[in-house]
Formats: structure tokens, sequence, C-alpha cells
């Protein structure tokens, strides 16, 4: 299988590009790897197989780890197309749902819903999405996430940002504040 690991990448960049923060090189692209505890499940069509693993469900690969408790990939095929098992050509969608956790390096989203449409260069965090840069200490927060790759474009929901501070703005406490006027400004005296 490709790496879908190559559609996460721009997850956290559009995270980050909400912050204003620059985003990390890419990892050489790995093999990706899903594995579950529970009963999986293939069905095939001509033109597209879907696979679904259940519990504790755990995807790797470049830079990459996925945790959920559901995952359901439809991934293009190839090949002969009476075959019980096509060659898998490259993923169509995934659709992690249940205690969803993504990590990479850093950086982690986590959710109850998350949809990756590699096709339509897409991704869609729901149920309580939340993205974490611990390196530069950025929490976004809202009801719907959606990434747009390409576009480097973010539409949150009820945003919610939470940023490294901003520095005091306010007068110098060290210095002695300045004297008053010994005469009001024109225009300013007081009434009687």
């Amino acid at each position: 299988m490709k790496s879908l690991s190559r559609w996460y990448p721009f997850l956290f960049a559009g995270a980050c590009l909400m912050a204003g923060l620059a985003v990390g090189q890419a990892a050489e692209e790995a093999t990706t790897n899903i594995k579950c505890d529970g009963a999986g499940e293939m069905v095939s069509t001509d033109t597209e197989t879907t696979i679904t693993f259940n519990d504790n469900v755990v995807v790797t690969g470049t830079n990459l780890k996925l945790t959920c408790d559901y995952l359901q990939v439809v991934v293009l095929r190839t090949g002969d197309p009476t075959a019980t098992i096509g060659k898998l050509n490259k993923f169509r969608s995934l659709l992690a749902t249940g205690n969803v956790v993504i990590t990479q390096g850093d950086r982690e989203a986590a959710c109850g819903r998350a949809e990756v449409l590699p096709e339509q260069d897409r991704i869609i965090l729901s149920e309580n999405p939340v993205i974490v840069d611990r390196d530069t200490d950025t929490r976004t927060v809202g009801d719907k996430i959606t990434l747009l790759r390409g576009e480097r474009k973010v539409i949150v929901e009820k945003l919610k940002l939470t940023g490294p501070p901003i520095k005091d703005l306010g007068f110098d406490k060290t210095e002695k504040p300045p004297e008053p006027a010994a005469t009001p400004p024109t225009g300013s005296a007081p009434q009687p």
C-alpha cells in the first residue's frame, strides 16, 4: 500500500499556519502498517476494496501514528477485477472513529471522528477535535476542523485558539510615570 501519511502532514501544517508558525520538513515516505486486536474484513468490487479494522486499531507510517477504535479504509484496486483480493493501488478514504489520536512529532490531534479524503485533498476532524503543538505551546479547538491541502487553509467552526503568551504592552513599572500638566489642555477644563 502507498503511504497514507502523505496526507497527514497538511493536518498539522494547517493547524500551525493558523497560529502563524513554521512547519518542519517532511520525512521520507515509509510503508503504512495497520493492525487491530479485533476482527477485520475486506470486501472488494471491480474497482475498490473496503477494509475494516476493529478494536485497538494502530496505524503507523511516515512520521505518523494513528490510533482509534474503528477504521474503515477504501482503497482503489487494479489488476484482475475477478480476483478475490486485487492489487491495492491508492487510498480513496479513511474513516477513523472512537478515541482517535493522530501523532506526528510534537503535534497531536484528538477527536471522535477523523475523515481523510486524499482525492479531495481534505481532512475533516469532528466530535470534539483538538490539535495540540507541544513545540510551540499552541492548542486549536473547534466543533469541526477541515484542513484543505494545497490551499494552506483550515476552516474551524467555533474556533478557540490558545497560543504562546503576548508580552505585556502596558507601561514599564520601573519607570516613573509622567508628571501631570500644570494646566489642563485646551477644551478639557473641568466644568464648575
